[in-house]
């Protein structure tokens, strides 16, 4: 699998593209602006893009689904936890993003599904707690983790539908994992289970 990120956003929210390298069939994850940027790094790929996945609902990681949907036709999938988050038009205006679009959720995600492109597979973990319908994708030696967990920080709890109980639970779960998996954060750079075991403050 083949892993490509970029920046997107004025709140510099990780898009990821994921392409299997034998069909170059693939996955974006969290195209959360800059949809342009986005379809260059897919077309600069040569791959097709058959789903968009979203960690959660906030317009930081999901306002660049129109594009990509435009273009690739591809799948968005997302936990049912944030279907009412992902169209609140209200917290995006407060993200000051100011888009009407309505975004048309095409599968809901549930724990342990597997979502399978080519050779690439991902495991869904429900990890709520920065929102409702927060969710981490787990694949070969990697975790893709939205906004629960960076490196050296953890997600917010304080947004509507968030709480620190159940963030506190999903941040457990995910630490019990593999100390050498690559953890792909929301934000911020490449960490791995054990540096954050070791290192992050907000988990001691």
């Amino acid at each position: 699998m083949l892993i490509e990120n970029l920046v997107v956003g004025s709140f510099a929210a990780n898009c990821y593209v994921l392409q299997c390298e034998s069909t170059k069939k693939g996955i974006v994850i969290d195209p959360g602006d800059e949809s342009e940027r986005i379809l260059s790094k897919i077309k600069q790929m040569d791959m097709t893009v058959e789903k968009i996945v979203l960690t959660h609902g906030h317009p930081d990681h999901c306002a660049g689904v129109k594009g990509v949907k435009a273009v690739t036709d591809a799948s968005v999938m997302m936990h049912a936890g944030d279907i009412k988050i992902v169209n609140d038009h209200l917290l995006r205006g407060m993200l000051g993003i100011n888009d009407n679009y309505v975004i048309k959720v095409d599968e809901l995600l549930e724990h342990d599904q597997k979502i399978e492109v080519g050779s690439i597979t991902l495991s869904v973990i429900s990890t709520p707690g920065h929102s409702p319908g927060s969710i981490c994708l787990k694949g070969d030696g990697v975790i893709f983790t939205g906004d629960l967990l960076f490196a050296g920080g953890i997600g917010r709890s304080d947004l509507p539908g968030g709480s620190t109980e159940e963030i506190a639970r999903s941040l457990r779960m995910i630490m019990r994992l593999d100390p050498d998996i690559k953890v792909y954060p929301g934000h911020g750079p490449v960490t791995t289970i054990g540096a954050e075991s070791r290192g992050n403050i907000y988990l001691c």
